[in-house]
C-alpha cells in the first residue's frame, strides 16, 4: 500500500497557512472525507469539534462546506476535548467525528484528526481512500442533496454525564481540595464541572481562552504555575490537561510532578488489587525502567510499544489488554473510552486514592522512577545502530553493568537526523558513564 502523503500517526498537523494547514486544502479534506464515508454506504451526520484555536473557526467552516458539498450532514459541537468527540460520534450514532485540534502544540499549529462511528482511529485502507480522494477535483452533489448543518446544544452536558458515570456511583470526593489547569484548552467549560459535580473543592487556571493562549506556559507541558498553586493553596493535588484533553500530569500535595508513567502505575496498582487489571500494561520504549521493575514486582505482564499512542492501542487490541499509556500522559483506559481521555483517567486515579484512603504521593511511592540520561549524536545519515557490531558489543558490556537494574536504548530519529542514546538505572553514575560510552560509539561509527 502506498505512503501517506498527508496523514501522519495522528490526522493532519501543520503550522496554519503552510502546507495542508489551509483553508483551501481543509474544505477539500472535508469534500474527500464526506465522499469516502458515502462510498462505504454511510450518508449519517459526521460531527465536528475543535479546541479553543482561533484559526478553529476558519477550519470547522471550511469542513462544514466541504462536507455539505459531498452532501453529508454536519453536527457542529464547538470547543470540546478530543475525547468528547469520541464519545459523542458512538452516542449520536455519527458516521465519523472530526476533531480541529494540534494538541499540546502553540496555537500558531492546527490539526485535523478523525475518529470513526466506533470511536475509534481511522483505519488505514480508509485513510487511504481519502488522499486518494484529495487528488481529485471537487464534485458538488445536486443542491437538493447538499448535507445541512446544525449545533448540537447539549454536547458538553452530556460528556460531563458520561465521565461522571465512569466512578463508583456511590464515591464522592467531597472535603478533597483540587487545583484544575485546562491549558486555556478545550477541557475549560467541562472539566471543573466533572469534578465539582462528584463533590470536591475545586480551584481553576488556564480557563479563560481567547483563541491565542492555549497551552501557553499552563496545562500538562508546563505545569510549574499548578505547582505553585498547589503550595500555595495547601490543595490535596492538581490536575492539569493539554489543549485537547487527551493528556493528564497530576501534582501532589508536596508539589511533586506525577508523570503519566507514575499515573498509569497508580492505576495499574488498584485495578490488580481490586482484581479487575484485565490483563497486563503497555507501555513504550520510553517508559521509565521503574515503572517495569514495579510491575514485576507485582507480577503484572508488561510490553513496550513504539512510542505513539496509536502503537499503544495496537498492544492493547492484540494482548486483549485495557489498561496502557505514555510518561506524556497520554494513557488509554479502553474499558471507559475508546481513546486517551485526560479527564477520566485523571478520575482513574482518584478511584485509587478514595479506595485505598490514601493521598496521591503514597500511591506513587511504589514505583521508583530511575535515574535516566539522553544523548542525541548528530549523522550525516542515519543508521541502524544497533546493528553496529562496535555499538552491539557496547551494548551487551552496559546491559552486564546494569545487571538488569537498567536498560539502554538506541533509536534513530523519526524527525530529526540524530541517534538517540538513552540509558536509565538505579544507579545515576553508571547511567552518565553508559550513556557516554554508548554516545561515543555511535560517534566513532557514524557515516
Amino acid at each position: 500500500m502506498s505512503v501517506r502523503k498527508y496523514f501522519g500517526t495522528d490526522g493532519i498537523r501543520g503550522k496554519v497557512g503552510e502546507g495542508a494547514i489551509t483553508p483551501q486544502f481543509i474544505l477539500k479534506l472535508g469534500w474527500a472525507v464526506g465522499h469516502a464515508f458515502k462510498e462505504q454506504g454511510q450518508r449519517g451526520k459526521v460531527l465536528i469539534g475543535k479546541d479553543t484555536r482561533l484559526s478553529g473557526y476558519m477550519f470547522e467552516s471550511a469542513l462544514e462546506a466541504g462536507l455539505s458539498a459531498a452532501g453529508v450532514d454536519v453536527g457542529l459541537l464547538g470547543p470540546m476535548p478530543t475525547p468528547a468527540i469520541a464519545y459523542l460520534t458512538r452516542t449520536f450514532r455519527a458516521s465519523a467525528g472530526i476533531v480541529i485540534s494540534a494538541s499540546h502544540n502553540p496555537h500558531y499549529d492546527n490539526g485535523i484528526k478523525f475518529f470513526s462511528q466506533e470511536g475509534f482511529k481511522l483505519d488505514d485502507a480508509l485513510e487511504h481512500k481519502i488522499e486518494a480522494l484529495l487528488e481529485s477535483d471537487i464534485e458538488v452533489v445536486e443542491s437538493a442533496h447538499l448535507g445541512k448543518a446544525s449545533r448540537i446544544e447539549d454536547a458538553a452536558g452530556r460528556y460531563v454525564e458520561f465521565c461522571k458515570s465512569t466512578v463508583p456511583y456511590n464515591m464522592s470526593l467531597d472535603g478533597l481540595n483540587i487545583v484544575l489547569d485546562c491549558a486555556h484548552g478545550a477541557t475549560y467549560h467541562v472539566a471543573p464541572s466533572v469534578f465539582a459535580e462528584l463533590g470536591a473543592k475545586v480551584t481553576t487556571l488556564g480557563v479563560e481562552p481567547n483563541g491565542l493562549n492555549i497551552n501557553k506556559d499552563v496545562g500538562s507541558t508546563s505545569p510549574e504555575q499548578l505547582v505553585k498553586a498547589v503550595l500555595e493553596q495547601g490543595a490535596d493535588l492538581g490536575i492539569a490537561f493539554d489543549g485537547d484533553g487527551d493528556r493528564v500530569v497530576m501534582v501532589d500535595h508536596k508539589g511533586e510532578v506525577v508523570d503519566g508513567d507514575e499515573l498509569i502505575y497508580v492505576i495499574a496498582r488498584n485495578r490488580h488489587r481490586g482484581e479487575r487489571l484485565g490483563g497486563g500494561v503497555v507501555g513504550t520504549l520510553m517508559t521509565n525502567f521503574g515503572a517495569e521493575l514495579a510491575y514485576q514486582e507485582m507480577g503484572v505482564p508488561f510490553v513496550r510499544a513504539n512510542v505513539g499512542d496509536r502503537y499503544v492501542m495496537e498492544k492493547l487490541v492484540a494482548n486483549e489488554w485495557l489498561l496502557g499509556g505514555e510518561g506524556s500522559g497520554h494513557i488509554l483506559c479502553l474499558d471507559n473510552s475508546t481513546t486517551g481521555d485526560a479527564i477520566i483517567s485523571a478520575l482513574q486515579v482518584l478511584i485509587a486514592m478514595w479506595e485505598e484512603e490514601k493521598t496521591l504521593n503514597e500511591l506513587k511511592s511504589g514505583m521508583e522512577k530511575l535515574p535516566q540520561t539522553m544523548i542525541n549524536v548528530k549523522v550525516a545519515k542515519k543508521f541502524d545502530p544497533v546493528a553496529h557490531p562496535d555499538i552491539a558489543k557496547a551494548i551487551e558490556y552496559a546491559e552486564q553493568r546494569f545487571a538488569g537494574e537498567g536498560r539502554v536504548l538506541l533509536r534513530p530519529s523519526g524527525t530529526e537526523p540524530v541517534i538517540r542514546v538513552m540509558a536509565e538505572g538505579r544507579d545515576e553514575q553508571v547511567v552518565l558513564d553508559v550513556v557516554s560510552a554508548l554516545a561515543k560509539e555511535v560517534e566513532n561509527a557514524k557515516t
